[in-house]
């Protein structure tokens, strides 16, 4: 927590000193870091917590490897014996009801599950703040584009790093 403190004053102390510069560059390096900064550092905080409550609650499901579900997405080279019966003495019903069970459908819980970090107050409010600080940028005719952009770039580093620091537990 020190450290990412820490990290805020010396990035902001910099920022300060761009007002030598001038006062649009100043204005608009401010507004896209910090942004940038609290956009990242609030979806970290939203998907930490998330997490942690499901592994409180025990609720962690069972899923496949990424790079098993890119390259078998339908499951068909699964480890399961294959039903080495003659056709005539299958029930084609059965096997019909196995499938569909493995069907994964969209459901209210799995979209509550995710949702949830994604309608946070911790997320909510920082795009809020972007959306806010662009217009007020514009409105005032500070906005400069070739200054936001960048800047918003160092906000994420800034954030990420901040973030990784502090919820690598």
């Amino acid at each position: 927590m020190k450290k990412t403190i820490r990290l805020l004053f010396i990035v902001e102390a910099l920022i300060l000193s761009t007002n030598i510069i001038s006062f649009e560059f100043f204005i608009n390096l401010q507004i896209a870091f910090l942004s940038s900064f609290f956009i990242i550092m609030g979806s970290m905080y939203a998907y930490n917590k998330m997490i942690k409550t499901q592994v409180a609650q025990d609720n962690i499901d069972e899923q496949r490897d990424v790079l098993d579900e890119i390259e078998d997405p339908h499951e068909l080279y699964d480890d399961e014996p294959i039903n080495n019966t003659p056709v005539e003495e299958l029930d084609l019903k059965a096997i019909v009801k196995q499938e569909k069970k493995k069907i994964k459908i969209l459901n209210i819980k799995d979209m509550k599950k995710g949702g949830k970090a994604s309608v946070s107050l911790y997320r909510l409010a920082p795009y809020l703040f972007l959306i806010l600080g662009f217009i007020a940028l514009k409105n005032n005719e500070l906005l400069n584009i070739g200054i936001y952009l960048p800047s918003l770039l160092v906000g994420i580093v800034i954030g990420y790093s901040s973030s990784k620091s502090l919820y690598s537990t």
